[in-house]
């Protein structure tokens, strides 16, 4: 039997057609890999350009020392029984007393006292709060203003309800005019009226059922409508002195003013002045406490030198 000749360089075709399918097989697994490395990428993409926006932070990060914010001369105008006292006394009254608290760079606080030669005191409490909020989505700014808006519902100040417009519904065929005797939805002269805006309340309020404001969840209703609750002191009645919003203090501010009895024939007057300041909120509450027979406690000399002293403290914040 003859053998077939051997010629260098060729290849046997059952060879060749084993090596083209294994090309073709080894692009195909190489065509597949390529492919699903591309989608995941395209995947990968599209997952990290769909981030939460972050809310901005507060403006403050640190506070100021409480006890020393106040001067001097401003103590002895709303502590007026230190004249009286000796220097070494004078002194002690005037230094104050600072809070406890477990971080100064979140929240502080100092108090002042004197009594006076009728027997009478005044006191001084001074507390300054850095809100921090921990939801990446909400500012610390906002969470200053929820913790401003407890204080101000809680001083008998309405929060005010924002109208919602309600679009009118456009008329789908000749208006007619209605029966005699009845309201209709449009005049002689063929203008419909409109539905009257809706009130929404702030987040975390319920709208008062007088109408008078809103009020947070667990609050009393009393505290919106501005009636004193169960023995809770009386406000002040004269026009102008009753608590209120101020203007030019701070981002938002108000005063609050209470009477009550003070043992005896006694009486107090407590004088709040609460602003905030980016997420800073700051409470200055006076108070005056008299004797027997004394007057009670003038409301416009309490409130002037509350804030004074509010105003004050919010150039102090500035520096």
């Amino acid at each position: 039997m003859q053998r077939k000749r051997y010629s260098p360089g060729r290849v046997p075709g059952t060879l060749l057609g084993l090596g083209a399918g294994l090309g073709v097989a080894l692009g195909a697994l190489t065509g597949c890999s390529a492919a699903g490395t591309a989608e995941d990428v395209t995947v990968d993409a599209k997952a990290g350009s769909a981030a939460v926006p972050v809310a901005p932070p507060g403006r403050y990060r640190t506070l100021f020392e409480p006890c020393g914010a106040v001067p001097q001369a401003a103590l002895r105008e709303l502590l007026p029984g230190t004249v009286a006292l000796s220097d070494v006394e004078r002194a002690k009254a005037l230094r104050g007393t600072a809070a406890v608290t477990y971080d100064t760079d979140r929240r502080v606080g100092c108090t002042w006292s004197a009594d006076t030669a009728d027997g009478g005191s005044h006191r001084l409490v001074l507390d300054v709060e850095r809100v921090v909020s921990y939801d990446p989505t909400v500012s610390d700014a906002t969470r200053a203003q929820e913790v401003y808006t407890r204080k101000q519902l809680a001083a008998g100040i309405a929060v005010p309800v924002t109208p919602t417009p309600t679009p009118t519904a456009p008329a789908t065929g000749p208006m007619t005019a209605p029966a005699s005797g009845t309201a209709g939805t449009a005049g002689t002269s063929g203008a419909a009226t409109t539905t009257p805006p809706a009130t929404t309340a702030p987040p975390g309020t319920r709208t008062s059922t007088t109408g008078t404001g809103t009020t947070p969840t667990g609050v009393p209703s009393s505290a919106a409508t501005g009636a004193p609750s169960a023995g809770t002191p009386s406000a002040p009645a004269t026009t102008g002195l009753e608590p209120r919003l101020l203007g030019g203090l701070g981002d938002i501010a108000f005063v609050g003013d209470t009477l009550g009895s003070a043992g005896g024939a006694g009486r107090q007057r407590v004088v709040s002045v609460v602003f905030r300041t980016s997420n800073v909120v700051v409470t200055v509450e006076y108070r005056q406490r008299t004797t027997g027979t004394a007057p009670a406690p003038d409301s416009k000399e309490l409130q002037d030198r509350a804030q004074n002293l509010a105003r004050l403290l919010a150039n102090r914040l500035e520096e």
